[in-house]
């Protein structure tokens, strides 16, 4: 892929490596959202259909790019409501467990920590391992709790240094034991290609701020079709079958609408921020999920080397995401490193003892250029 920096309105200065916490809006995803913004100043001009229209062409496309059907998506607002819809719709007994990573993000976390606190269960916490093999640690703790575990709730990527788990041999492993899967791949979607067919998740839940580019405040859920009959978090008037007649609202509705539209979130047509998210998901689209990838391990292994020249230990490509990677911060520079970048103009995280470092596609030649003299000069 050539180089995307003219999308962005990104200072030539700026060496921005933390797409992990949120990527920079597009031009074209700037100039969509102020559009919407305008057109909410004449609502006389919106009638019934800009309720549906949008969310729907909205909808189809991150199905697209996940590989699903468009009625297997609803539309939340972030990763903790898609959780909530999820932990309502799995079940869990007295004394089984609920497995789940060591500091994983809190958004899919605290249902989680309620539902087995509420129904006497347990959570299975898996360390982290030594090594980073996830994979290996969930599949030992897995065989280790057979017996008990009912709720998987999972990472693709590690939220804190981006690595890895092979999630299509765990599902296949928790289907033996007929456990629910409930993923948040937040870290993932965007950036790396996600084989549904092969994990066959009941939920599935992403934000879509970070690498999927969309405006803050959108997010996406994925629910398999046995979910199709669940109970919704809220009672949203347009999650109803007919809702697209104003006139006959007070007629009201027992039926829902297709699929997993009924786990929408209320206000879902959000006029300003949706015609943003669909210029974003076109961007992702047009791109190509697999090029982005691609283009993305190759500036991730890019600053793996140069971070291992300057004397940091990067983690080895097997125990990383292409998209991003942790590296251990020395002792001395556990408080000072990530300010140190900002006076420099280069943007990265902290994320517990490990400095974050996720690049996109709008980093070029120049970045690595002035990530390098800032390196020497510190370390």
């Amino acid at each position: 892929m050539k180089s995307m920096r003219s999308l962005f309105s990104i200072p030539s200065d700026v060496c921005y490596l933390n797409a992990a916490y949120m990527t920079p809006r597009s031009k074209k995803v700037t100039a969509a959202c102020l559009d919407s913004i305008n057109q909410r100043s004449t609502p006389w001009r919106m009638t019934a259909n800009d309720f549906f229209d949008d969310v729907e062409t909205l909808r189809g496309l991150f199905a697209s790019l996940l590989g699903s059907a468009p009625d297997n998506i609803a539309i939340v607002p972030a990763v903790s409501y898609g959780i909530a819809c999820a932990a309502k719709n799995v079940n869990i007994r007295k004394n089984q467990k609920i497995l789940m990573l060591a500091e994983q993000f809190p958004s899919h976390y605290y249902s989680w920590a309620r539902m087995a606190k509420e129904n006497e269960a347990e959570l299975c916490i898996v360390e982290t391992p030594t090594d980073l093999d996830w994979t290996s640690a969930v599949l030992d703790s897995i065989a280790s709790n057979k017996d008990s575990i009912a709720i998987a709730a999972l990472p693709n990527h590690h939220w804190s240094n981006g690595a890895p788990l092979n999630l299509a041999v765990i599902s296949d492993a928790l289907r033996d034991i007929g456990a629910s899967i409930v993923l948040d791949v937040t870290q993932t979607m965007g950036a790396c290609p996600i084989d549904l067919k092969a994990i066959q998740p009941d939920f599935l839940v992403t934000a879509a701020y970070k690498w999927l580019f969309c405006p803050y405040g959108i997010g996406f859920l994925y629910v398999a079709d046995k979910h199709f009959e669940g109970i919704p978090l809220e009672e949203g008037w347009a999650n109803r079958r007919n809702s697209d007649n104003f006139a006959q609202l007070v007629n009201y509705q027992e039926n829902y609408q297709d699929g997993a539209r009924r786990f929408d979130v209320g206000e879902r047509s959000n006029f300003e921020t949706v015609p943003g998210a669909i210029a974003a998901l076109q961007q992702v689209t047009d791109w190509g999920i697999d090029n982005i990838s691609s283009e993305l391990d190759s500036k991730n292994t890019a600053l793996a080397e140069l971070f291992s020249r300057c004397g940091f230990q990067p983690p080895t490509r097997e125990r990383r995401g292409p998209h991003f990677q942790g590296l251990a911060i020395p002792e001395e520079m556990q408080s000072t490193l990530v300010d140190v970048f900002a006076a420099r103009n280069i943007f990265a995280s902290q994320r517990g003892r490990s400095l974050r470092i996720s690049p996109h596609i709008y980093n070029n030649e120049e970045d690595l250029s002035i990530l390098e003299t800032a390196l020497k000069s510190i370390v």
